[in-house]
């Protein structure tokens, strides 16, 4: 006769306080979601030209082509808050994996100098190729952007072994030559390329219709999907490398998924609206704290806060210059800079 398993007495209650941990997890993300719907809708009523909210809803289940708010709605305002919450996702799944990568709490996706390579992109094919439509600038950035990547690995000194400080080390300085290459280009253009690039470079959804939409989409589903299934590298890479192999994850195959995982996120965020700053820094630091260590919830949550974030900033800053409009980018900066000091000093007072 067997002897029946028992299982040790901590047992269940660890299963139960992971049981319970999950169901608050999947509470606030279902919260958070019902808000983001929420803020999605306020979106569309919210600008420059007031809409009824039956009138949104029939432009979106009842469109009529004759009527100028449902095309208003269905070619502006829709694709306009679908690429906000696609920006967003993009820029929190990034500022996970970069602050994962690096193992710096106060790490941005940009330090891969994708930003740079897609704005000097952008430069040039204004001044050199006379592109003016926002297509156009997309596909300059996204090429900008990639190989601004491709550089930081060579750079970074890949064939020696991928080492994530060297990595960011090369995107530092990557970016200070293309920023300065971007500003030279800039500075020696007339005020027509100045303007457009002005109007690329302070971070700006206006204008961006389903053409930048589903390009943008693409990669950032490509890159989403490479971020989910690094995740669990990642968890164990965390513990260090040696703990990590022993886990039986690859850490030199974790870091390069994540960077390119990163480089697609950020390159696409990037490429489409420009430069906006503090989102893929902030939203991970709160996924962290709602989350826990695990970086498939971090991701979860930090590409709903940062939709949220985004959307949100796009909604503000129709409304408080009405009829005109703040930029995305403006706006995140100016609310983002003093959270990003205040965690700083958090992080200053941690370490002392």
């Amino acid at each position: 006769m067997q002897t029946p398993i028992r299982l040790a007495p901590g047992l269940p209650a660890v299963a139960n306080i992971r049981s319970g941990r999950q169901r608050a997890r999947l509470l606030i993300l279902s919260a958070g979601l019902a808000a983001l719907v929420l803020l999605s809708a306020v979106s569309l009523i919210v600008g420059a030209q007031e809409i009824e909210p039956h009138t949104a809803w029939q432009a979106i289940f009842s469109f009529d082509s004759s009527n100028n708010d449902h095309l208003l709605l269905r070619h502006l305002r829709i694709p306009r808050a679908l690429l906000a919450m696609v920006i967003g996702c993009a820029l929190g799944a990034g500022g996970v994996l970069m602050q994962a990568l690096t193992r710096n709490p106060l790490a941005d996706p940009g330090l891969l100098g994708v930003n740079a390579g897609a704005a000097v992109a952008i430069a040039a094919a204004i001044a050199g190729f006379g592109v003016t439509g926002i297509s156009g600038q997309l596909g300059f950035g996204f090429v900008g952007a990639a190989l601004a990547g491709v550089a930081v690995y060579l750079f970074g000194g890949i064939r020696q072994g991928f080492d994530p400080l060297r990595m960011v080390l090369a995107g530092a300085a990557l970016s200070a030559v293309l920023l300065a290459a971007t500003q030279i280009i800039t500075i020696n253009s007339d005020n027509a390329v100045f303007d457009q690039f002005r109007h690329w470079a302070v971070g700006s959804l206006q204008g961006r219709g389903y053409a930048v939409l589903g390009p943008v989409a693409v990669a950032t589903a490509g890159g989403l999907v490479l971020a989910f299934a690094t995740a669990r590298g990642l968890d164990a890479v965390a513990l260090g490398a040696e703990l990590g192999m022993v886990l039986g994850a690859r850490p030199a195959i974790v870091w390069l998924s994540c960077a390119t995982a990163v480089v697609l996120l950020a390159g696409a965020a990037t490429a489409a609206a420009g430069p906006i700053t503090f989102v893929g820094l902030i939203a991970p630091h709160l996924a962290r704290h709602a989350g826990g260590p695990d970086h498939r919830w971090q991701l979860c949550f930090s590409m709903l806060i940062s939709a949220m974030l985004v959307l949100a900033a796009d909604v503000l800053g129709r409304v408080i210059a009405r009829p005109d409009e703040i930029s995305v980018g403006i706006l995140s900066a100016l609310i983002g800079g003093p959270v990003f000091v205040a965690l700083v000093r958090r992080r200053m007072l941690e370490v002392s």
